[in-house]
């Protein structure tokens, strides 16, 4: 018995992907900065220390004065001796005016003025102690100060990004294909009429 046959035969198509990744490369250069520290500004101003040492006491105490001050001093000696000697008068005088008092006031004067008075006998340090006078003025330091804020200046630098597309390939490596055939099939009246 001949049974007809429809034969199919079939073949899947192919597909090949490629796919290629992106790529991307960032990279950040550092920032640029530049920083200046100005010098503070200083000043310093020294009045320098003064020693004043006076030994005119010394020089006088010793006998070595100037002309200005040996008269000065000639001329408070001699007042001085002159007042002395108007204040001893008077005295001489007040006495001899009161001669009702018990004395004899002429004897008394004249043993008085006849002999001079002694002379005592000192130690005398020549210079006197503390005759040379010092004086100090220290020194003044006057010390001045400016700071001086640091100059930053930066400069900031964008970053270099470099991009690459990814990519994808895609391509038929083997087509679909369907065969088809038929075996004992004949065309009747109603079909077929040959051997296909």
């Amino acid at each position: 018995m001949r049974v007809p046959q429809v034969r199919m035969q079939s073949q899947l198509a192919q597909i090949s992907i490629d796919t290629q990744n992106a790529h991307q490369d960032i990279r950040q250069p550092k920032a640029t900065q530049e920083i200046e520290q100005p010098s503070a500004d200083l000043s310093i101003r020294t009045r320098p220390g003064r020693l004043t040492i006076d030994q005119s006491q010394a020089w006088y105490d010793m006998g070595l004065k100037s002309a200005i001050v040996s008269r000065n001093d000639w001329a408070r000696e001699g007042y001085q001796d002159v007042m002395a000697g108007i204040a001893r008068r008077v005295r001489e005088g007040t006495e001899q005016m009161k001669i009702e008092n018990d004395g004899n006031a002429l004897v008394a004067q004249a043993t008085r003025n006849a002999h001079k008075d002694q002379k005592q006998i000192n130690i005398k340090f020549i210079p006197s102690v503390f005759s040379v006078k010092t004086d100090y003025q220290p020194a003044q330091v006057d010390i001045r100060i400016e700071a001086n804020q640091p100059l930053i200046r930066h400069t900031t630098n964008k970053p270099i990004m470099t991009y690459t597309r990814g990519q994808v390939t895609t391509e038929i490596t083997q087509e679909q294909k369907l065969d088809i055939d038929f075996a004992d099939l004949y065309y009747r009246s109603f079909g077929y009429e040959m051997l296909i």
